[in-house]
């Protein structure tokens, strides 16, 4: 699987282009003479080849909408079409349109189609900062706490990551964690998560580290989740998608819980797992 402009399909930055090169040469390949650095156009594609390595991709207008709504850092933002994406925040992000305004800047089709993998149809593109990982840590210890912490034990699907993420932002979850290899900020997972990274902490961790507060895991073997009110500092864990919870994880479980199934069903995806128990918290905590 590909990933965007300046990252293999494993998710890992490439190195960057030797600063010694000529123009010319620097130029990313498909990008035309017409938006070399010394044109208007070429003004974001040469800030775009200096962050990418380091940066977060927010890839089309929600994300980019949901970072700037949530105070992301944003150096550079292009669009093919400022005057459509202006519209659209007039119609979806009115509270935002300001600052998007002062963000956009329009560059050819085909120099936005050397920046990304997979052309968005929104056709926006931006990239932002990542937030300091010791606030996000600080925010996951901090107790007491008034909604739960998610954690994703060894996840395997980059998009359920992100449908996760944008689940946990939209219950106002205190953050989701990660255990295991995967990068929770691949861009495909913030892709999936439609930019909402910025509204909630979003970290990977070992089992040892986890935040504290009561660990309930879901599991088949569980007692029946209806009965249980969940309380705010939770923390709730849910396993692979192939494999379910590792025998660490389960073995430091305070509670183990299960979700109501119809039998001979045999799962049911992460991202619907975790809407159902976020849920219930809610219903149970009364949360908004």
């Amino acid at each position: 699987m590909a990933g965007p402009a300046g990252y293999p399909a494993s998710g890992s930055p490439a190195r960057p282009a030797d600063a010694s090169v000529s123009e010319s040469a620097a130029r990313p390949a498909g990008i035309p003479a017409s938006a070399s650095p010394a044109s208007p156009a070429g003004e974001p594609v040469r800030a775009w080849r200096r962050l990418v390595d380091t940066a977060v991709l927010l890839d089309g207008f929600h994300a980019l909408k949901h970072a700037v709504r949530f105070g992301a850092d944003v150096p550079v933002a292009v669009t093919v079409d400022r005057a459509a994406a202006l519209a659209l925040a007039d119609d979806l992000a009115p509270d935002v349109r300001d600052r998007l305004a002062g963000l956009l800047q329009e560059v050819p089709e085909e120099t936005y189609r050397t920046l990304v993998a997979r052309p968005h149809p929104t056709a926006v593109a931006a990239l932002a900062v990542r937030p300091a990982r010791e606030a996000h840590l600080a925010a996951l210890a901090r107790m007491p706490r008034s909604a739960p912490v998610v954690v994703l034990d060894n996840p395997r699907n980059l998009g359920n990551a992100g449908a996760v993420i944008r689940l946990a932002a939209g219950f106002g979850a205190t953050g989701v964690v990660t255990t295991g290899t995967m990068d929770p900020w691949h861009p495909t997972v913030v892709r999936g998560g439609a930019g909402l990274h910025f509204a909630t902490a979003v970290e990977r961790l070992t089992v040892a580290d986890l935040p504290p507060g009561p660990l309930f895991a879901l599991d088949p073997e569980g007692d029946d989740l209806r009965g249980l009110k969940l309380p705010d500092d939770a923390v709730l864990a849910f396993g692979s998608e192939r494999s379910g919870l590792s025998a660490e994880l389960r073995s430091r479980a305070d509670h183990l819980l299960s979700l109501p199934m119809r039998p001979q069903v045999s799962s049911y995806n992460l991202a619907t797992s975790v809407a159902m128990t976020l849920y219930h918290w809610s219903a149970g905590s009364g949360a908004p």
